[in-house]
């Protein structure tokens, strides 16, 4: 091959600088549309030694990445050591100057996060020996120190079948981590017992960190969405604990990915894929008809040189249009026969629909060997429905909107001995969903009697508006630092630096719409005329929007140590800080502190908890000051191959408090919650004592004028709701160990390990309204919480704690089978055994059943299956055909239930049991298949190819139902599953 980058290359620097200034001219336009590009977190290293025969030395190492031609150069030391700390992944070839003259290697590849070792060994050539040299898989090796995780290459990614182009789909193939898709077609990542918001994703190096939402991504909160285009991620690495320092804001899985970026050659490639109705099976409810359903996605991608060697360039979109099928079931598996003849007609099957579209953008300018520098961007609409099966009527839809900016610009300096890294960034996300209707909503509660006599009770139909109208997201700039030095021989040392100024935004009116609840009694007539309670949202006087300008910064030290030939000691740390002025400053008002205060609320007085601990008079509380955080890792290899390895490692990290918990308190004096329970005659069931909040029903209530006339003639504040977050509030976190061993058989990696992760001090809300005597229960019969109990004339006290924590002990096998063009298959299989405990229901905050978060009871994680089983392979066969596949198989959930103890005096405990099964022992099995045939049209250039693609998800048709009685754990009648049913989709597209 013509080593074209090295053609006059003094003449390629002179033809950057020309259009240098003209370039960085136009960096203002071009930052309005970057996104970000990589950083420490992403890129790779390439180390290694270079033997030499007596008097003969090496000098230099030159890494050029083969696509782009931007060069690299390392310099050798006198004991034959070399040391990259930075590339780009990518495909390369060495440059070696030596005195006995030059050499170059064949091609290689290095991966994303990659830490590889390449050594040579020339002092046994003969005389006259070739300068090339053959990288065999063996030679170049990983040094993956102590961290657990699992890289997905481009192939796995472009050839794995799967339903939504969401390219975490795959991550599940690395120990202890999970990627849900639940009922709704809704997505997300989770590790080990913890939820998904503990996540932190970093593509090119940038976290996509949600601070005010769950699920860890921004934009990733209840929706069919994708994070970012499919066809502009080059591949990514999960590790599921024992990450080094560089990474923050992230307790549980950490995953970092890398962009595509453009060549000296033109590529592009464009896609369509669909289905619907026609193309799958039958749905458990759909008995004689198949509700109409439609999935359609497209996009394309080019990218190539603008000056080659220089200056290069990459862009790409992807759209979606989805029409997926709901239903509408009566709860407590009612008939609908049940219902007056006026509701029968809400019940039966419908459609939710959903839009979106993505772009990206990338120019990578390389003026010098030393320098690169990338700009990139990211824009991201969503809009359609969100409406879940179930209980719901589809009038009460909500719609749904997602707007997200990301940019970046980054440069990077390389000398010697040292990479200096520097990165502006900035973010704007919107997420806003929106009542379909403007009118009250209305609940119907039942109870009836089960064959065994109990008395059972629940929510079996809502219809009516929407509740709730949210406008949330964050908007900011970042700026980041990160230099790394390899000048002392063995070590590869790395600090950097973090800023960070971002806008925190939260609108949330939970009452948008008026919410009232019906009940029917055991035999009674369905009741559909007079509501037992009414809760709605009014505002006081101010913005009802929220905004926290939060200032966030970190530093970390990191010290990859080669002790000696064999063994590699990772040393880390980090300290983060982060002011929440909102939560800071914020001051309760008068009214509220003297409602909860001894005088007007004697029932505290005598309370397991101090109310003076969470009131805030704008003085008490103290920005979030991270404790030092170490992150410890080792690898010993156990021969001079390095083909077995014992690692391991520990580390503590922080993640972040959601701020969607935190706005709760600060919204209580701009958007006030109030609630309204009606004493009605013949009513036994939901009783209460009249007062201000206790009153008659009267129809006029259905109006706004006769709830604003309510609302007026009560004191101040009545039946709204306080809460009272702990002025000491500590920031969420978790501690990681792993011990394990690795072993390479040429193309074949095999792995078994252990991993144990507990999480600490996680969000809470607690019940905070005592009795009379400030217990609690009451002191017989039965163990009710004391919601009656609340200080006039306000409703129930919510206060804000830590306590949630989850502990998971995780033991895996893991196998991975390289593809090589010599060796044309893959596989990727991983078992994990995980036992995993959590003192409140997975994903839940509120625990309104027990007086303090330490009364509930360690219990098996309902989140979390025991046993879990992935594997995905690919295979290209003759005439041009490629396979792939994946399968999952994993045990049944865990159900927890909160039983009653009625006595002297009364309790509660939790139990849990593991859910039924489908077929025999499983709980979930999805085999997914796909089928590529690749059409070359040579007669166009040598590259160009159309294809056409079959996948079929869900293989087996298999049933993987999601209902279940939280005490029996057998599975309801209830006909939700997870995942889609069989599912044939058909695909095209070319490339060039």
């Amino acid at each position: 091959m013509p080593n074209r980058s090295r053609d006059n290359t003094n003449s390629r620097h002179g033809r950057a600088m020309h259009i240098a200034a003209a370039l960085m001219l136009g960096t203002s336009m071009a930052a309005i549309a970057i996104a970000p590009a990589h950083a420490q977190v992403s890129e790779a290293s390439l180390r290694g030694t270079i033997t030499m025969p007596d008097g003969s030395t090496a000098t230099e190492v030159v890494a050029v990445e083969v696509g782009s031609g931007y060069r690299r150069t390392a310099e050798v030391r006198s004991d034959g050591s070399y040391n990259f700390a930075s590339l780009r992944p990518g495909t390369y070839r060495l440059e070696i100057t030596t005195t006995a003259g030059p050499r170059t290697t064949d091609e290689f590849r290095l991966a994303v996060a990659q830490t590889a070792v390449l050594d040579f060994d020339f002092a046994g050539e003969s005389a006259g020996a070739s300068n090339e040299i053959v990288v065999t898989g063996g030679q170049l090796r990983t040094a993956q120190g102590g961290e657990v995780g699992k890289t997905i290459s481009s192939r796995l990614i472009d050839q794995l079948p799967q339903n939504n182009r969401n390219f975490l789909a795959f991550a599940d193939l690395a120990p202890g981590v999970q990627f849900v898709t639940n009922g709704s077609d809704q997505s997300r990542v989770q590790g080990g017992a913890q939820n998904s918001s503990t996540v932190n994703v970093f593509i090119d190096g940038v976290g996509q960190k949600d601070y005010v939402l769950k699920n860890g991504i921004t934009g990733q909160d209840s929706t069919q969405g994708n994070p970012f285009p499919q066809l502009a991620v080059g591949e990514y690495r999960v590790i599921s604990s024992n990450y080094k320092a560089e990474f923050d804001q992230v307790s549980s899985v950490a995953i970092t990915a890398i962009t595509k970026s453009g060549t000296n050659e033109f590529h592009g490639e464009g896609f369509i894929d669909f289905t619907n109705q026609d193309f799958r099976d039958w749905r458990p409810s759909e008995l004689t008809v198949k509700v109409p359903s439609r999935d359609l996605q497209f996009g394309g991608a080019l990218g190539g040189p603008i000056i080659r060697d220089v200056l290069h360039f990459f862009v790409t979109y992807e759209g979606k249009r989805r029409t997926s099928p709901r239903d509408i079931t009566p709860g407590l598996s009612l008939p609908v026969s049940y219902f007056p003849s006026s509701l029968q007609g809400v019940f039966g099957s419908t459609n939710e629909t959903f839009n979106e579209n993505l772009y990206f953008g990338k120019l990578s300018f390389a003026p010098t060997d030393k320098d690169l520098f990338e700009f990139s961007g990211k824009y991201r609409d969503e809009s359609g429905e969100q409406f879940n099966s179930g209980i719901n009527a589809y009038e009460t839809r909500t719609l749904a909107r997602v707007v997200e900016w990301r940019g970046l610009a980054r440069w990077q300096h390389t000398e010697d001995t040292w990479n200096n890294d520097f990165k502006v960034a900035y973010e704007d996300v919107s997420w806003n969903p929106s009542p379909f209707l403007e009118q009250p909503r209305f609940f119907y509660n039942v109870q009836i009697q089960n064959p065994g006599g109990s008395i059972q009770r629940g929510d079996v139909l809502s219809t009516g508006g929407g509740t709730n109208f949210q406008d949330k997201g964050q908007k900011g700039w970042q700026v980041s630092d990160d230099f790394t030095f390899t000048g002392f021989a063995g070590h590869t040392i790395k600090v950097g630096a973090k800023a960070k100024w971002v806008t925190l935004q939260s609108l949330q009116l939970n009452g948008y719409n008026p919410t009232f609840r019906y009940f029917t009694p055991v035999g009674g007539a369905f009741n559909t005329t007079t509501p037992y309670q009414m809760t709605f949202q009014t505002t006081v006087g101010v913005d009802p929007q929220i905004e926290s300008a939060n200032f966030q910064f970190g530093i970390y030290a990191q010290d990859d140590w080669d002790v000696t030939d064999r063994l590699t000691l990772n040393l880390g740390v980090r300290w983060d800080y982060e002011r929440t002025p909102a939560f800071l400053d914020y001051v309760h008002p008068a009214a509220q502190v003297t409602a909860v205060g001894p005088a007007n609320y004697p029932n505290l007085t005598n309370a397991n908890y101090n109310i003076r601990d969470y009131i805030s008079t704008g003085s008490e509380r103290k920005a979030f000051t991270g404790a030092w955080q170490p992150r410890l890792g080792f690898s010993w290899d156990l021969d001079e191959d390095g083909r077995f390895t014992i690692f391991g490692g520990f580390g503590r990290s922080y993640d972040r408090t959601q701020f969607d918990f935190i706005q709760q308190e600060l919204a209580q004096g701009q958007a006030a919650g109030r609630t309204f329970n009606f004493n009605n005659p013949g009513d036994t069931v939901n009783v209460c004592v009249p007062s201000a909040t206790c009153i008659a029903w009267n129809p006029v209530y259905l109006t706004q004028a006769g709830r604003d006339a309510l609302v007026a003639g009560l004191p101040a504040g009545a039946g709204r709701e306080l809460r009272f977050i702990k002025n000491d509030l500590k920031t969420p976190y978790s501690d990681q160990f792993s011990l394990g061993v690795r072993g390479r058989f040429g193309n074949v990696d095999l792995e078994v390990g252990y991993s144990h992760v507990s999480s600490h001090d996680g969000f809470v809300y607690l019940l905070g309204n005592r009795r009379a005597n400030g217990s609690f229960f009451p002191a017989t019969g039965n163990p009710d919480s004391p919601f009656g109990f609340a200080p006039a004339p306000f409703g129930s006290i919510i206060i804000g704690d830590n306590g949630i924590e989850t502990r998971a002990d995780t033991g895996y096998a893991k196998l991975t089978k390289r593809y090589t063009p010599a060796s044309p298959w893959s596989l990727d299989a991983t078992y994990t055994y995980t036992k995993a405990e959590e003192n409140r229901q997975f994903g839940e905050v509120f625990s309104l059943d027990f007086p303090s978060i330490q009364d509930y009871p360690f219990a098996p994680s309902s989140g979390i299956r025991t046993h879990r089983f992935v594997a995905a392979g690919t295979v290209d066969l003759p005439i041009g055909v490629t396979m792939a596949a994946k399968f999952q198989i994993a045990s049944p959930i865990w159900m927890k239930a909160l039983i009653g103890i009625p006595g002297t005096p009364p309790n509660r405990t939790v139990t849990s049991v593991e859910t039924e099964g489908n077929g025999d022992r499983w709980g979930f099995r999805q085999m997914d298949l796909s089928v590529t045939k690749y059409l070359p049209l040579r007669f166009l250039t040598d590259d160009t190819q159309i294809w056409v693609r079959v996948d079929v998800i869900n293989l087996f048709d298999d049933r993987n139902y999601n209902g279940f009685n939280n005490i029996t754990g057998l599975r309801n009648t209830s006909l939700a599953t997870d995942g889609p049913p069989r599912t044939v989709k058909v695909s095209t597209g070319f490339r060039f």
